[in-house]
């Protein structure tokens, strides 16, 4: 069975349901339970729904002990850029312990932060800093698109015996879709094929996603079939199932709301340059942002970002005079 349910709505389930069904997973962070009346802190008590101190360096080091301990905490960071004060427990602590002790010491935690708020929150709230995460060895790194793969992912996140950064995309906060009911879980490391085609492939990773889906209806109407890839997570990254794409369409278009050098798309056209060049009918094209500060302005903003216009115009660069033929 499956019920509709907005994407903020299903990553709360996916909390909920696990801490229902395992004491050891606790939920903190710096603005939650801050009365009585918090639903969270009258389900499951203080002991286990926490408000913090305003420093990210103390929250996630104190997750990286408790989950040293065999607990499972989950850290309400809300924006990815809060992380960057406390980047040794993301990059250098949390990933390192369980291989520096022979695997001795489990670190099961869940870094959750909010990111891309392109809504007017300009250069420190807008970014999307993933790919500074993508390399580290021992990190796992969720990055859900709909409401079902936000559920699947966050129960995968908590269940693991690994720290895992989740990132949810602010501007998907209030899309609904259908999501299972009960015991769901998207196993990392498997993308999925949001749309099938034949002609060009389209990687998106969150909103993106959203935005390449619509830039495929628009390519549709010209009788061009795009082929959708939602990675689901970025580490581990599912090049398997991209490359069989390629090898299918011959052609590939990523689409990534961080800029251009700092962006997944730049990963994942390394590895198809490496892996399936003998696929490729045309150069890869990537839709990023522009290498600059997000700007305030919205006129400013929308030239930076990727959109569903730029996406139709790499995708009919890419098939030249089939493009324009149809």
């Amino acid at each position: 069975m499956a019920r509709e349910m907005m994407f903020a709505e299903a990553i709360a389930t996916a909390i909920i349901e696990e801490m229902q069904r395992d004491s050891d997973v606790i939920f903190y962070g710096q603005n939650m339970a801050m009365t009585e009346r918090d639903p969270m802190l009258k389900m499951f008590g203080k002991n286990r729904v926490r408000i913090t101190p305003i420093s990210e360096t103390a929250e996630m080091g104190i997750a990286v002990g408790a989950a040293m301990t065999g607990l499972r905490p989950i850290v309400e960071l809300y924006m990815s850029e809060f992380m960057l004060v406390a980047f040794n427990q993301v990059i250098n602590e949390a990933p390192r312990l369980r291989y520096m002790s022979g695997g001795q010491v489990k670190v099961p935690l869940v870094f959750k932060a909010g990111f891309g708020f392109v809504a007017g929150w300009a250069g420190q709230h807008s970014n999307s800093i993933y790919n500074t995460m993508m390399g580290v060895p021992g990190l796992k790194l969720a990055i859900p698109s709909t409401p079902a793969d936000a559920k699947g992912l966050m129960t995968a996140a908590i269940r693991d015996d690994n720290p895992v950064v989740y990132l949810h995309h602010y501007m998907l906060t209030i899309d609904k879709g259908e999501v299972p009911e009960g015991d769901y879980v998207i196993p990392f490391g498997v993308a999925d094929v949001k749309r099938s085609g034949t002609d060009v492939t389209i990687v998106a990773t969150a909103w993106m996603v959203k935005k390449s889906l619509a830039a495929a209806e628009r390519l549709a109407e010209d009788g061009i079939s795009a082929e959708v890839i939602d990675p689901r997570t970025l580490a581990p990254l599912d090049v398997e199932t991209i490359l069989k794409s390629v090898s299918k369409t011959g052609r590939l278009v990523l689409v990534d709301q961080a800029t251009r050098h700092a962006s997944a798309a730049a990963i994942i056209a390394a590895e198809v340059a490496e892996h399936g060049f003998q696929s490729l009918k045309a150069p890869v094209r990537l839709v990023t942002a522009l290498d600059t500060t997000i700007p305030y302005s919205e006129p400013m903003e929308s030239y930076v970002m990727p959109n569903e216009d730029k996406i139709v115009v790499a995708v009919k660069s890419l098939l030249g005079e089939k493009a324009a033929a149809r």
